[in-house]
């Protein structure tokens, strides 16, 4: 099994409505995402995927929240958790890879919100 990860940053507000705490204040991060990809076999080439059209899904994906206030995205009901970002930016990824010719489905994806604090999400169970 090959493992394969690429990553980028991006730049966004938020605030947790059903938090209480700090972090029901608006507030931002600096987000650190890795994308991770398996696969079982290469192509033709030696490669499982080509790195760069990985960080081309991945920046895609991360261009929608990059700079925003996530609470104005529909699809956070105004909680835009790390989960609920990793899930999303997962999904984002999934839906561009074929159309880049990959036909390989993200195994997770994580996002740090601090260099000690990380969400990731996962269609496989967790061994």
């Amino acid at each position: 099994m090959y493992s394969l990860r690429v990553e980028t940053e991006f730049a966004a507000a938020h605030f947790l409505s059903h938090y209480h705490g700090k972090c029901e204040k608006l507030h931002g991060h600096n987000y650190r995402v890795r994308l991770w990809i398996k696969s079982v076999g290469l192509d033709e080439g030696g490669m499982a995927a080509d790195f760069s059209l990985l960080k081309k899904a991945l920046k895609e994906a991360v261009d929608l929240l990059d700079h925003t206030n996530m609470n104005d995205n529909d699809v956070f009901k105004n909680d835009p958790s790390a989960e609920r970002i990793a899930r999303f930016i997962f999904e984002q990824v999934t839906d561009r890879l074929p159309q880049l010719g990959i036909n390989i489905k993200p195994s997770a994806v994580d996002v740090f919100e601090t260099s000690t604090s990380m969400a990731r999400y996962s269609e496989e169970p967790e061994s």
